[in-house]
């Protein structure tokens, strides 16, 4: 099995900041890739940041130069440390991972996510 175990949400004036983290936990070989979705009311999922499988760092155009994704691949985590935060920035964060696991192979997983509250 595995885990994605996201933290670091909640409610932050305009301007503001918040860090996220995504901790990885269970039966992993290797992460092939690993980022940050959000889901707005009434939106569709869409990408926030991620690491590709070939190391690149891919942003969505909404958050370039306000947000930064970082990870630590000796404790699986992955971080989102967004600044300047705007009310459109509201929304359930998710944490997603491209796992391989020795007994299932390649894998796609999600975490809970996480509430995301940007007032005005």
């Amino acid at each position: 099995q595995v885990q994605l175990v996201e933290s670091g949400g909640g409610l932050v004036q305009a301007g503001g900041s918040l860090r996220l983290s995504c901790a990885a936990s269970g039966s992993i070989f290797s992460i092939n890739a690993m980022g940050w979705y959000r889901q707005a009311p009434g939106k569709q999922r869409e990408l926030v940041a991620s690491f590709t499988e070939r190391g690149r760092i891919n942003y969505a155009d909404s958050v370039k130069g306000r947000f930064t994704i970082s990870r630590d691949n000796a404790k699986n985590t992955v971080y989102l440390q967004m600044n300047s935060l705007r009310p459109e920035d509201t929304a359930v964060y998710y944490c997603n991972a491209d796992v391989y696991r020795p007994s299932r192979g390649r894998g796609d997983y999600w975490g809970q996510g996480t509430q995301v509250t940007v007032s005005s």
